[in-house]
């Protein structure tokens, strides 16, 4: 089977990339930038704005994983042409090549489309694909985190030092990137009766989510120190924005958007969307799947 990859060079997408090629699957993965050589792999050059890239990346291809996104922004303008356009782009390629099989990871932000640019685009998206006339497939993830992620990071840094401040009260559910690689493959040739033009939303099985206190304590176990975690305000949360984007300017990872959704109280993974457990079911608990990461980050020396 030939696997089509958008997002290959990314955080989920680079572990997507490496669980294909465990499993001996060709994959073609769409890169901006120059790739070294690597058995298994037919890097193609170009991006989601390319036409020409697209129409070679979905030639001859089996299905298409759609992992590539804007997920942080300074103009919450650029969400809209980077996930909505490309996803449409995409989508034309794969009809034009008659390839049938869509796999769209999306986000649970798209559930609250009115709370942040960034997850208006993702619901903007979902209908593209909705509407395709393609077998498709929508992931939309909780909050992803394991080795080489930058987002949670932040979290585990913070965490190093005893502090770790939170936003309003409320609960997630988080998925360790391994196994939403696995999930996404398993999506590819699964039974359509159990997949086809179905929403999933997947977690690392934990009931009810996590709630921020006790993920920022998980959190604080995985690297060793106890933690004093206080919820923060919206209104901090906006200012500690705009000081991000002072003191980092475009590559500010606290954005006024993402606290538009962070303030949000319910971001878990709901049972009515859960994927049948004939075809996947997580294999790395949170507070396994946090110590783990936390040892990656002190062996590449980031903690």
């Amino acid at each position: 089977m030939t696997i089509a990859l958008t997002g290959a060079t990314g955080f989920v997408g680079k572990a997507v990339l490496k669980e294909a090629l465990r499993r001996e699957e060709t994959a073609r993965a769409l890169t901006r930038r120059e790739q070294p050589p690597r058995e298994g792999v037919e890097w193609v050059a170009g991006d989601l704005s390319d036409g020409e890239a697209l129409a070679s990346l979905c030639t001859d291809t089996d299905a298409i994983v759609h992992v590539a996104g804007l997920t942080n922004a300074p103009d919450p303008a650029a969400f809209e042409d980077a996930n909505v356009g490309g996803t449409e782009r995409l989508i034309a390629a794969a009809k034009a090549a008659k390839v049938k099989r869509f796999v769209f990871v999306s986000s649970l932000s798209a559930r609250e489309p009115k709370l942040s640019a960034y997850g208006a685009s993702k619901a903007q998206a979902e209908k593209r694909v909705e509407a395709s006339g393609l077998n498709w497939t929508i992931v939309r993830p909780p909050g992803v985190y394991g080795p080489h992620d930058v987002d949670y990071f932040e979290m585990f840094r913070s965490a190093k030092f005893g502090l770790v401040p939170l936003p309003p009260g409320g609960a997630s559910s988080i998925i360790h990137v391994e196994d939403l690689a696995r999930l996404l493959l398993d999506l590819v040739d699964a039974s359509p009766a159990l997949v086809r033009r179905r929403t999933f939303e997947p977690d690392d099985g934990r009931e009810g989510g996590w709630s921020h206190k006790e993920l920022a304590k998980a959190i604080g176990k995985a690297v060793g120190r106890p933690v004093f975690a206080p919820h923060l305000p919206r209104a901090v949360l906006e200012a500690a924005a705009r000081a991000d984007r002072l003191l980092r300017g475009d590559k500010a990872r606290l954005t006024a958007d993402r606290v538009g959704y962070m303030t949000h109280p319910n971001w878990v993974a709901r049972s009515s969307h859960k994927v049948p457990e004939a075809v996947w079911s997580p294999r790395i608990g949170g507070e396994e799947g946090l110590k783990t990461t936390a040892e990656w980050y002190r062996a590449q020396g980031w903690l």
